[in-house]
């Protein structure tokens, strides 16, 4: 079994970097097969252009798409690991979303309507807030994060949602607090991911 990670977020001394490295330990501890896609590390382009989207729909797709991807076919569980700005991803793991999962390759349209192309593959998403448990809570932001993120582009791409870790205040809480996070985290992983 192969496992992919697909990381999005700016800086290397966040606490999305310390969840990334965490769950790259627990697949090194259990002898996994894994590799990590740093979107910005890479300098991934996340602009979907007209360009692209005529090359994609002639079945000529760009070379830097393709590649992603490969690694995305290659993978039997994808894990997603970004912060929560404005009630959402990233727009750099969005624009991946756009240009990787396409037309023909993580869905198709039918006469029966949508059908998702990555079947048998499996999501595990983990997600930061800034904001308080509460406060998504009281907005309905989690709900809405898992119908717009979790629902309308994992599942249906076909793919196997089998968890979405949240973890909030990040920004405002302790060192410790973190630190019990990750180990929350170790034991996610380890009984959904492993």
């Amino acid at each position: 079994m192969k496992y992919l990670i697909i990381y999005a977020h700016p800086k290397t001394a966040s606490f999305n970097h310390a969840i990334m490295e965490t769950i790259s330990e627990e697949l090194k501890r259990s002898n996994k097969d894994f590799e990590v896609r740093d979107l910005y590390k890479i300098h991934f382009n996340p602009v979907l252009s007209e360009e692209d989207l005529a090359a994609i729909q002639d079945g000529a797709v760009p070379q830097d798409i393709k590649t992603e991807q490969d690694h995305v076919r290659s993978a039997d569980t994808l894990i997603f690991i970004f912060p929560i700005w404005w009630s959402s991803m990233p727009a750099m793991l969005k624009g991946y979303i756009d240009r990787v999962f396409s037309l023909k390759f993580a869905y198709d349209i039918t006469a029966d309507g949508v059908i998702g192309l990555l079947k048998g593959k499996k999501a595990f998403i983990v997600s930061t807030t800034g904001a308080s448990k509460e406060d998504y809570d009281k907005r309905g932001a989690f709900k809405m994060m898992n119908q717009s993120m979790d629902m309308a582009i994992f599942q249906l791409s076909g793919m196997e949602v089998v968890g979405h870790k949240y973890f909030s205040s990040v920004p405002n809480v302790s060192d410790q607090d973190r630190k019990q996070m990750l180990e929350e985290l170790r034991l996610s992983v380890r009984d959904k991911v492993l």
